[in-house]
């Protein structure tokens, strides 16, 4: 038996996983702090040589999905200070064979494998087979990909479109901007309004905060406790809650007439799990399917919500599978 260890490099945890082809072991999964090995100056390499003496396998292939950007096949860690080349993994794991991916990446490469049952559709639409597909993370970040082609051809093109302009459509949007800017100035970032300022995690306590000034009062709130406050009906939280999915129907909207995905649209990440619940209670759908000039967003394109929490780890294994590795 030929097995592959894979990583999905999170922004708290590394799971690591043994896969053999597409399959992934699930009852392999473990779980590290990323935290503890950094405190040690250890990273991903330790963390993948630890697996493997733990579990006694040994392994032919690894790839690693990390959050952050890949060039010329070297990963550097947006929230960690990792970086990990081919080199470094092959000789901590003994692998002939390596990838490396950006995590987004990595869930791009995963659809068409992740099972039926784990596909929530909250937006009908037609799906073309093996039409062009787009994956949106809205977790701690905001980014989206377009997935283009099946097989050895598959193609996840990198991006950072979480960083676009906000969609601005009304005066109420003009506020919320200008409140953001002020917001990211005061904290001495910079003060750019993209999307992931009101639709990653800190974006719905963003939004929250929005919400109370515009009655004059402050929030300091988390969106765990936002989300906490929505389930028990508090007035900002649905205000925020109602933002939220206007600005992500819009900018998907956006997305489906750049990059034509007949194939479906497919949402990652906590975030994105999180509000499902309250999407259709905020017209999610109604939003996304306005009128413009060129009229596809009526009708055509779906969305669905990927609940696998080892999409990025199936992203992997399927990679590696399709290159023969």
């Amino acid at each position: 038996m030929t097995l592959a260890i894979l990583a999905d490099i999170g922004g708290t945890n590394t799971r690591v996983a043994l896969a053999e082809g597409r399959t992934v072991q699930t009852s392999s999964i473990r779980r590290f702090p990323n935290a503890e090995y950094q405190a040690r100056g250890q990273d991903i390499a330790h963390i993948l040589r630890d697996y493997l003496d733990q579990t006694g396998a040994t392994v032919s292939g690894v790839c690693v999905a990390a959050a952050g950007p890949v060039q010329d096949g070297v990963a550097t860690m947006t929230n960690l200070s990792w970086v990990m080349d081919g080199a470094k993994l092959k000789q901590a794991t003994g692998a002939t064979s390596c990838a490396i991916l950006n995590d987004l990446q990595a869930q791009g490469h995963a659809l068409g494998h992740v099972p039926a049952d784990h596909l929530n559709c909250i937006v009908e639409g037609p799906s073309v087979p093996n039409g062009a597909m787009l994956v949106v993370g809205l977790g701690t970040g905001v980014n989206a990909a377009p997935v283009h082609g099946t097989g050895p051809a598959r193609m996840v093109a990198p991006s950072e479109c979480g960083h676009v302009n906000m969609p601005v459509r009304s005066d109420e949007d003009l506020r919320l901007m200008r409140f953001i800017e002020s917001l990211l100035t005061s904290r001495g970032e910079t003060p750019h309004c993209g999307v992931e300022e009101v639709l990653s995690g800190r974006g719905l306590a963003n939004l929250h905060a929005f919400a109370a000034s515009e009655l004059g009062e402050t929030s300091t709130a988390s969106s765990a406790e936002v989300l906490a406050a929505l389930d028990l009906g508090e007035a900002k939280a649905v205000h925020a809650a109602r933002l939220y999915t206007r600005i992500l129907a819009q900018m998907l909207a956006d997305q489906a007439l750049i990059h034509l995905p007949y194939g479906g649209i497919f949402l990652i990440g906590g975030m994105a799990r999180a509000m499902t619940p309250h999407f259709a209670r905020f017209d999610l759908g109604k939003v996304f399917r306005e009128k413009r000039r060129v009229d596809l967003l009526t009708s055509d394109f779906s969305i669905s919500v990927v609940e696998d929490d080892y999409a990025a780890l199936t992203g992997c294994a399927a990679f590696l599978a399709e290159q023969g590795a």
